[in-house]
């Protein structure tokens, strides 16, 4: 009788942990986004956020000469970064997912 007592606490507190375990994790996701910056610059935006990516590429490219190509491009990295640089051109420094990302050939995927 003691070993079947046993065998229930031991799954009962497994089962407990598995069900706090998301809790914790959730709490500590939630104190990053609460812990940036509130100055008045852009910071780059990290994956545990949502971002626009529609909105955010239509801004990235509106100078483009070829915009129906540069959303496309810009919409690929956006969905696997989750982060734009701001501005039309540069600042891959605010995103080094978006930087990094290449073709076949080597050259830089997104704009």
């Amino acid at each position: 009788m003691a070993v079947v007592t046993r065998n229930v606490l031991v799954a009962s507190l497994l089962l407990l942990s598995l069900l706090v375990l998301p809790l914790v994790e959730g709490d500590q996701v939630m104190a990053v986004r609460l812990s940036t910056p509130s100055s008045g610059t852009q910071s780059p935006i990290t994956k545990t956020t949502t971002i626009d990516c529609g909105s955010a590429c239509v801004a990235r490219c509106q100078l483009s000469s070829r915009p129906r190509l540069c959303n496309r491009a810009c919409g690929t990295c956006c969905f696997r970064c989750q982060c734009v640089p701001p501005g039309t051109s540069g600042n891959y420094d605010a995103c080094p997912c978006y930087a990094n990302m290449t073709t076949h050939g080597n050259r830089r995927k997104c704009p």
